[in-house]
């Protein structure tokens, strides 16, 4: 029996995150979907390291990681060498691209990671046009602006001018018939 997983399109895109100009999803979070522990999904990443190349998969840096913990919440690193005995991360988080993800899903080879992992893909593409949409509308603006550029003198002329013209009060109407008195 198939299990049906249908995860709303706001929820998988707030787990989409934009680091070093790509977009990714972070270990913790794809475990989670996947029905699978954190260090469970990163032991399948370690034994298949061939499938996983740059491209693919990444470890974040303690700059970036401090950036998601600032932003996001995520629980803080355990330093191996520190002597605070707070949960956390031993780890540097790892994050996927759309073909990471893709490969993970058949790296963990479950039923939930397939059909979890066609949604998480949905969501990337989606997020693709809008954001192409978002640089078409961009480039427009910025086509008009430069074709407005030297034509501020004449909107002020319009403005001074012919503006007041047409907000003038209409001539009274001569009224016809008898006036008394």
């Amino acid at each position: 029996m198939t299990k049906t997983i249908q995860l709303s399109n706001e929820y998988l895109e707030q787990k989409i995150y934009q680091v070093r100009g790509q977009k990714v999803m972070l270990d913790s979070d794809l475990a989670e979907l996947y029905g699978v522990e954190t260090r469970r999904l990163n032991e399948q990443v370690r034994r298949n390291a061939e499938r996983f190349p740059v491209s693919f998969m990444f470890q974040l840096s303690l700059g970036e990681e401090e950036v998601l913990r600032s932003q996001f919440a995520i629980s803080k690193t355990k330093s191996l060498t520190s002597t605070e005995k707070r949960g956390g991360r031993r780890y540097a988080t790892r994050v996927f691209t759309e073909h990471g993800v893709l490969m993970l899903a058949n790296v963990l080879r479950s039923e939930q990671a397939i059909a979890v992992s066609v949604q998480i893909i949905e969501a990337f593409v989606r997020l693709r046009k809008v954001s192409l949409s978002y640089a078409d509308i961009a480039a427009k603006i910025g086509e008009i602006e430069s074709r407005l550029v030297g034509y501020d003198d004449q909107f002020k002329i319009f403005h001074e001018i012919i503006l007041p013209l047409l907000e003038a009060p209409l001539p009274g109407r001569k009224k016809i018939g008898f006036e008394p008195g």
